[in-house]
């Protein structure tokens, strides 16, 4: 029945989806005509010949505990939405710091950028210097657990818990999938939609089963394609596909020296290529339910919390499954 349904909807998108799309609006490229759950502020950055500005949130809480947690978004979003894991990790008196990448967000989405989890790490470790803040755990989601490894590999003398919410590349997906060129990526974010935007997250991140609160993930990504200049956000987009797809960090998850906990919601099958390998090969791809345990082998000092029945996003769909082991954790 669930095939069917999503089945339905990708044949015929518009009736299910056309209300919603109705209310659709336009996004300014840097998101400046959509409010933040707290206050933005911005670090200007001279890299690679250019002149760039990134956006973050520095929420400090009422009652400071003396320790600090950095939340690194996913590709298909923002600091946004981790507007909820903000409100509770303040409530326990962590100051949270959330930063938007550069190419994402209220950031700036330049026309030319060399992407590397690296520069990324660099961009990320400027804002912190910037705000004075010299200790951080750091909390990854999706493409931002492969930077928040990255961020902790490259300065393990700051960080002091690292923690992976369904991080991709636990698997490298170049050894099973044709590479494509940044044009490719490019050519396919042009074709995106409300609707097929809708579908993915319907059908990869949630199971089929939609929330009306999930709208606004949606509506974040969507609202750009209304946007004159869309195809430099598709550009910026491609670009850190490619970036996904060269540069596993997994082989060096044997490197990290700090307590890590890996929360992982094991219906999740995302995988990057899936459309471009054969059935046998999608059905090897993605199973967070067996990538879990696995990456709980290779890293050092890790601990493992499964959400059986939940997806890619935890703290979106099962807020009080992923905030508990999460508060516990950075409390030992």
């Amino acid at each position: 029945m669930k095939q069917l349904i999503i089945s339905i909807i990708l044949l015929f998108p518009g009736l299910t989806f056309y209300a919603q799309q109705d209310s659709l609006r336009w996004l300014d490229i840097e998101l400046a005509n959509y409010d933040y759950p707290y206050p933005v502020g911005h670090i200007r950055l001279s890299i690679q010949n250019q002149q760039l500005q990134m956006a973050y949130m520095d929420v400090k809480p009422d009652r400071y505990n003396g320790k600090n947690i950095m939340l690194l978004h996913g590709k298909n979003f923002n600091g946004a939405y981790w507007g909820t894991t903000i409100k509770a990790l303040t409530d326990a008196g962590f100051r949270v710091i959330v930063p938007d990448q550069i190419g994402f967000g209220k950031s700036s989405k330049p026309e030319h950028f060399q992407y590397s989890f690296q520069q990324l790490a660099k961009n990320t470790k400027a804002v912190l210097d910037s705000i004075g803040v010299e200790r951080i755990a750091v909390l990854g989601h999706s493409m931002g657990g492969m930077l928040a490894t990255r961020f902790t590999l490259m300065y393990p003398g700051i960080v002091d818990k690292l923690i992976l919410e369904n991080p991709i590349g636990l698997e490298d997906w170049k050894l099973v999938v044709p590479y494509k060129p940044v044009e490719w990526w490019y050519n396919n974010e042009l074709r995106k939609d409300y609707d097929k935007i809708k579908a993915y997250q319907l059908n990869s991140y949630y199971d089929g089963k939609w929330k009306k609160e999930y709208d606004e993930w949606v509506n974040l990504l969507a609202g750009w394609t209304l946007n004159s200049d869309y195809k430099r956000i598709a550009w910026n987009a491609a670009l850190t596909y490619d970036m996904i797809f060269t540069q596993p960090v997994l082989y060096e998850f044997q490197n990290i020296e700090v307590p890590t906990l890996l929360i992982i919601g094991t219906r999740d099958r995302t995988a990057l290529g899936k459309p471009l390998v054969s059935d046998s090969v999608r059905q090897t791809m993605g199973l967070y339910n067996e990538l879990g345990k696995k990456t709980q082998q290779t890293i050092p000092d890790c601990k493992l919390v499964e959400i059986p029945h939940i997806g890619h996003l935890p703290h979106i769909e099962s807020f009080e499954e992923f905030i508990a082991p999460l508060k516990k954790f950075l409390k030992e």
